[in-house]
């Protein structure tokens, strides 16, 4: 039962929200304000499915500036919890498909959003560019999910090399976010599904990094995330076995 009217619950509220969105985003369409603003939105849903969500943003990440944000992407629930943490003047990059889904794909487009051909080899490397461009002209941030795929319970998954590519072509930082672990984790016949941390790290400089380092910075911002994970994925155990005493 509470499986059903949890379901209820997300599917109207989505399709009210991206419906309304769509008609909001009409009178300044393509906005990049609107992504943090509907992102922090769909972060209400948290609480229906169960989960807590605790967001850790440092004081100073208002002062990060243009840079790409990349985050670890594990499954549907990111747009409950990771999208709760996206900063103002932040656009994401999703895949060409997303368009498709009825109300959502609209709203994902009419936001601001980039979408990008990942089956098209050529198309794909352009976007690069576009990315640059965007971030250089319209003065934006750029979040980006280096996996390229879900990780479904695999962990985090090999980094691509598109967002560091940016990354050093346009000359910005590269800001982590970090998201604990939800694969198995929510059972919608479940009251309470626990805590999930997502933080935002400090920014890594990749002034000293050239195209011919690419791998390299790739590796190192792995490395990073993958401890901090880590480390989030403890505390969570650690708080929450501490809860049922």
């Amino acid at each position: 039962m509470l499986f059903i009217l949890r379901l209820i619950i997300v599917v109207i509220y989505s399709i009210l929200v991206s419906v309304f969105g769509c008609i909001y985003c009409l009178f300044s369409p393509r906005n990049p304000k609107h992504v943090a603003t509907f992102g922090k939105l769909f972060g209400h849903l948290a609480p229906v499915l169960g989960l807590r969500v605790e967001k850790r943003i440092p004081a100073e990440a208002v002062n990060n500036g243009n840079c790409i944000y990349i985050a670890n992407h594990q499954n549907n629930y990111d747009m409950v919890t990771a999208s709760s943490v996206v900063m103002p003047g932040t656009v994401t990059v999703g895949k060409k498909s997303l368009a498709w889904i009825p109300f959502f794909g609209q709203l994902y487009w009419l936001t601001g959003n980039l979408l990008i051909d990942r089956d098209n080899r050529a198309k794909a490397h352009g976007t690069i560019a576009q990315v640059v461009a965007q971030i250089k002209k319209k003065n934006l941030s750029i979040w980006m999910f280096p996996e390229g795929t879900r990780s479904r319970g695999r962990g985090l998954m090999p980094f691509k090399t598109g967002a560091f590519h940016a990354a050093i072509a346009a000359g910005v930082p590269i800001v982590p976010i970090c998201v604990s672990n939800t694969s198995n984790k929510v059972k919608l016949n479940r009251w309470s599904n626990g805590l999930v941390i997502v933080e935002i790290l400090p920014p890594i400089d990749t002034s000293g990094y050239t195209k011919e380092r690419l791998r390299e910075l790739s590796d190192h911002c792995r490395q990073i995330m993958a401890d901090k994970i880590a480390e989030l994925d403890a505390e969570v155990a650690r708080r929450e076995a501490a809860a049922k005493k």
